[in-house]
């Protein structure tokens, strides 16, 4: 039974990647540019709910989504102050030295507001967990629900995506932002959206990363969000189920590592997967060969 507990865990695990990276494939793939900021969203958003829930006494929902607006409103903002002057620029070095500004922008300002302690995450999710094999496999709520929550997620951002008017828009500013605009599409709105979906994601990220593991620092999403970054490029970047599956796997292969190998090595052993797997298929699982017009 110590497998199935691992690979649940994994799957769990794997799931919160997933939304991560999901957030970092829709930015790259319809704004061309990496957010390396984005892992610092997850720990904004979880420093928003333990505010509302251990310090204000708010019900962890309202502490949630009170995250996922204001995290939503830090990523136009951050976009629209940091990122939209540099969208033309010569090199993407001027945007990829910004975001790493912005990420030690964030964790500052969070050291200076609650300081270096490790905080003691309440958990959100109040679902009980379920019991298999005659108590054998113990499953927690918080792994039930972050998996559930990983799946809607996905369909509801390819229903989104192929069925709506403003994910048409993103898909045509993905394919030709000249174009789009002569199409009469509103590049900036549709940036600004697809900033907005990926900066409310982490929010969610990071209420379901900090109940999985309760503990909260301004360095909370540091790593996480390099993982995410790692499971994006793995599974195809610009790919929606791409990210979905390269989260899942990355999150799978970390926990099995640290079952059973070396706690110490898991995180190579997933780089080294990364590395494999490029070196095999550049583009990742799902990417898609693009020709460049020079």
């Amino acid at each position: 039974m110590s497998f199935l507990t691992s690979l649940v865990n994994g799957l769990s695990l794997g799931s919160i990647y997933a939304i991560i990276a999901l957030g970092y494939t829709m930015v790259y793939g319809i704004a061309k540019m990496l957010n390396f900021a984005h892992g610092d969203f997850i720990m904004v958003g979880g420093y928003i709910i333990f505010t509302c829930v251990s310090t204000a006494g708010l019900p962890p929902a309202a502490g949630i989504l009170l995250a996922i607006v204001l995290c939503t409103l830090l990523g136009i903002g951050t976009e629209k102050v940091a990122y939209k002057p540099l969208r033309h620029a010569k090199s993407n070095l001027a945007v990829l030295i910004t975001a790493i500004g912005v990420s030690y922008l964030l964790e500052n300002l969070a050291l200076l507001i609650f300081g270096a302690d490790t905080k003691s995450f309440t958990n959100v999710v109040t679902w009980p967990g379920i019991t298999l094999f005659g108590g054998q496999l113990r499953i927690q709520g918080v792994t039930i629900v972050t998996i559930l929550v990983s799946l809607a997620i996905l369909i509801v951002l390819q229903l989104f995506i192929n069925h709506t008017k403003n994910g048409q828009a993103m898909l045509a500013v993905a394919q030709d932002q000249g174009a789009a605009t002569l199409m009469g599409i509103d590049v900036n709105k549709t940036i600004s959206l697809t900033f907005a979906i990926g900066s409310g994601l982490a929010a969610i990220a990071g209420a379901l990363l900090c109940s999985a593991y309760p503990s909260l620092t301004p360095y909370t999403g540091a790593m996480p969000g390099i993982k995410a970054f790692v499971a994006a490029v793995l599974g195809g970047i610009g790919s929606i189920p791409g990210a979905m599956i390269g989260g899942l796997v990355l999150g799978i292969v970390e926990i099995l590592s640290k079952t059973y190998i070396s706690s110490q090595l898991s995180d190579a052993i997933v780089f080294g997967i990364l590395v494999v797997v490029l070196l095999v298929k550049p583009t990742g699982l799902l990417g898609k060969v693009t020709q460049e017009k020079v």
